[in-house]
Parts: structure tokens; C-alpha cells; sequence
């Protein structure tokens, strides 16, 4: 590691507010992703849709939005962070409402059959291919507004804040359900046309970066990053098995009504996001515990919530246990963000940190479409495949642990 004085500045400095701003509109951006698998999985079934087949749709979607990362994470750097922070959230408004007009063509009977599926996948690829800028460009200008010894810190905020509205979205549409099934897809337009409008008034002007002395972008294969990679890969693959089914499950288990699915499941996401909340914010930011003890905690905790999902069969059972899984996810994904972006030089974290930025969209490739394929065999399955995952990595960081005290 490079020797740091006390004199060092950021590149290009924001003030808390800023920086607030900036996570806000990673929640928009977490809640606008995920929305999609508690809204879109039950009424695509009702328009005449299988598992596989939207399941299909969204993993897609999700491919092109990783392989795009990387090309919009260059034109962060060429046009501007605050540009491409911008663009990317109206971006995604727009997209989610192209979307939301084809679902309700095909709910109302205007296309059916294989024609349903086309569309849906047509109008979902503008998603993946406008919308992933924000991402690489939110942890650009935190890594510009950050120095080595508040990095870390910084980076991890916008990883709890992506998390946070991952759950958030899904909870929030069990109170918009009360005004319509799609109500809960509108309200993630406007929460990111919203989050759009704060990002273009609160940060400074935009600026492309001529800077041609900062250090090459890691690669992805690098040694120090790539097993950190690998680790939140797997972790997002156990997390989409289970937000592509969640819904599924909720309606088959209890025998519920689609609008009455999408409250259920809002309520348990409300759950697991109170605990996020009062975890990340009640103990983690304040106490500032180690990644290294943290991300096992988490681990545990999320690997019990799903097993008891699976073996509990009652309402309020389905609810602590998934806010067992909040409270894991709270220290889990802050915690792996930090060992990834800290496995590198100090000048090097924000490229590292670009590179994990890649974890949780390339999870929902393969997570959707493994989590429908194990629900067909069995409405069990994708719950105990991802406890299992859970497991398989909390014994992966203790083994890494005990190699390093060693």
C-alpha cells in the first residue's frame, strides 16, 4: 500500500448533502430494478405467460445491463459523471414505462401468445441497454469526492443504498397495490423521475475527466478483485432465485388473488427493509464494525431466514424470516463491497469498485432463471438452494479467515 500524508484532498469534493443525494438515487435505481420481480412475475403468469418465459424476460434484461456497465462507466469518464447519473435515471422512468403500456396490452387481451413474450422482451432491452449508467458513474463521483481513509466508507453507502432500495421497492408496492396492480411499476417511474430531478439540481456542473495520469481500470480477471467478484456473483445469483419466485410462492402457498399477492409480498420486502434500516443505520454506520466480522454475521443470518422460509408455513413466520434476511443483507453487501474495494491499492478503489458494481445485475442473469427452473420441480427449492448458497459462502469467508490468521 501506498503511504498516504494527512494533507490529501478529493479529487473533486461534495458536500453530505451531495453524497446523500447521489445514495438516493441508488435506493431509486434498487427500487426500480426490483420492483419488477414482485409486480411483472404474477400478472405476466395471468397474461398467459409461464415461469421459464418470464423468468426469461427479465434475465435478458439483466444481461445486457451488466455487459453494459462497462461502456457506460467509459462515458461517465468522457461525458461526465452528473451527465450519465441523469440520463441513466430518466433513462430507466422511461423504460419501465414502455414496459408497463406492453404489460397492460397484453393483460387487457390487445396481443397474446408468443407475441406477448416478444414484446415484452423488446420493450425490457431498452432497460438494459440505457439504464446502466448510473451505477459506474455514482461510484466514479464518490471516489472523485473521497480520500483514501473515507473510500471505503464512502463506497459502501451507495452498495447499502442499491441494497436498500432493493427491498424498499418491493415493500412499497404493497401499499400502491391498493390502487391498482401496475400502481407499484408507476410509482417506481416517478420515483426515479424524482431522484433524476434531485441529481440535476443538488451535484455540480458535469465535466468529462482529461485527467490522463489516473491509473487504468482494473481488469476483471485480476487477481486481488476477481475472487471478490466471483463471491458477490454468487451472492446476487441466491438473491435473484428468490425475488423472481418470492411472489410464486406467496400465491400458491396462501391461495391468494394476484392484487392480494403483490400486498403480501410488499409486506414481507416492508419487513426486511425495516431491519436493513435499523441494522445499516442503527448499528453499522454507527459503530463501524470490520467487514472481516461482519460479512459472516450476515451470512448466518440470511442462510436461517431463507431455511426458515422454506420450513415455516404461516404468514407471520414468512415475515420474520425474511426480516432475518434484511438484517443479514445489511451487513453482508456493505461488508463484501468494502474487502473487495480493499484488496487493492487506495488509488485503485474506485475501479475496483466498478468492477463489483458488475456483481448484482450479472446475479440477476442467471438467479431469475435458476430460481423459476427449481420452482417448476418444487415451490421449496429455490429458498433451500439459496440458504445453501448462503452457506457455501459463509464457510468459503471463514476458510479465507482462518488461512489469514494463520
Amino acid at each position: 500500500m501506498r503511504h498516504q500524508t494527512g494533507s490529501e484532498q478529493p479529487l473533486r469534493p461534495l458536500s453530505g448533502w451531495q453524497k446523500g443525494v447521489i445514495a438516493f438515487s441508488n435506493v431509486a435505481m434498487g427500487a426500480g430494478m426490483t420492483i419488477n420481480f414482485v409486480v411483472v412475475a404474477p400478472l405476466a403468469r395471468e397474461a398467459g405467460l409461464t415461469e421459464i418465459e418470464v423468468a426469461g424476460i427479465l434475465t435478458l434484461s439483466a444481461a445486457i445491463y451488466a455487459l453494459m456497465i462497462p461502456q457506460w462507466g467509459r462515458w461517465a469518464d468522457r461525458f461526465g459523471r452528473k451527465r450519465v447519473m441523469v440520463f441513466s435515471l430518466f433513462a430507466m422512468a422511461g423504460s419501465n414505462m414502455i414496459f408497463l403500456f406492453a404489460l397492460q396490452a397484453a393483460l387487457v387481451g390487445i396481443v397474446t401468445g408468443l407475441s406477448t413474450f416478444f414484446l415484452l422482451v423488446f420493450t425490457r432491452l431498452w432497460f438494459g441497454l440505457l439504464a446502466p449508467g448510473l451505477q459506474p458513474a455514482a461510484m466514479a463521483a464518490m471516489t472523485d469526492a473521497t480520500t483514501s481513509a473515507t473510500r471505503a466508507g464512502g463506497l459502501g453507502m451507495l452498495s447499502a443504498a442499491m441494497a436498500l432500495g432493493s427491498i424498499l421497492g418491493p415493500a412499497g408496492s404493497s401499499v400502491l397495490a391498493e390502487f391498482g396492480a401496475l400502481a407499484p411499476i408507476w410509482g417506481s417511474i416517478v420515483f426515479c423521475a424524482i431522484a433524476g430531478l434531485f441529481v440535476s439540481f443538488a451535484l455540480p456542473k458535469s465535466r468529462g475527466n482529461r485527467d490522463r495520469s489516473r491509473p487504468e481500470p482494473l481488469r476483471m480477471r485480476d487477481p486481488r478483485v476477481l475472487p471478490h467478484l466471483l463471491f458477490l456473483l454468487c451472492y446476487f445469483i441466491a438473491v435473484g432465485a428468490i425475488q423472481q419466485t418470492l411472489a410464486w410462492l406467496m400465491e400458491d402457498r396462501f391461495a391468494i388473488a394476484e392484487a392480494e399477492t403483490v400486498q403480501a409480498v410488499g409486506i414481507v420486502f416492508s419487513c426486511m427493509a425495516v431491519m436493513l434500516i435499523t441494522v445499516q443505520f442503527g448499528y453499522v454506520q454507527r459503530v463501524h464494525p470490520s467487514p472481516r466480522r461482519l460479512l459472516p454475521l450476515g451470512l448466518g443470518l440470511i442462510a436461517t431466514g431463507y431455511t426458515a422460509a422454506a420450513l415455516l408455513n404461516n404468514f407471520p413466520a414468512m415475515c420474520a424470516a425474511f426480516a432475518l434476511v434484511g438484517a443479514g443483507s445489511a451487513m453482508s453487501v456493505p461488508a463484501a463491497n468494502a474487502l473487495g474495494s480493499l484488496s487493492v491499492e487506495r488509488h485503485e478503489q474506485g475501479s475496483a469498485a466498478a468492477l463489483l458494481a458488475a456483481a448484482p445485475p450479472s446475479g440477476f442473469i442467471f438467479g431469475p432463471l435458476l430460481g423459476a427452473a427449481l420452482y417448476t420441480l418444487d415451490t421449496h427449492l429455490p429458498l433451500i438452494f439459496s440458504a445453501a448458497m448462503m452457506v457455501v459462502l459463509l464457510a468459503y469467508r471463514l476458510y479465507r479467515e482462518t488461512r489469514r490468521a494463520a
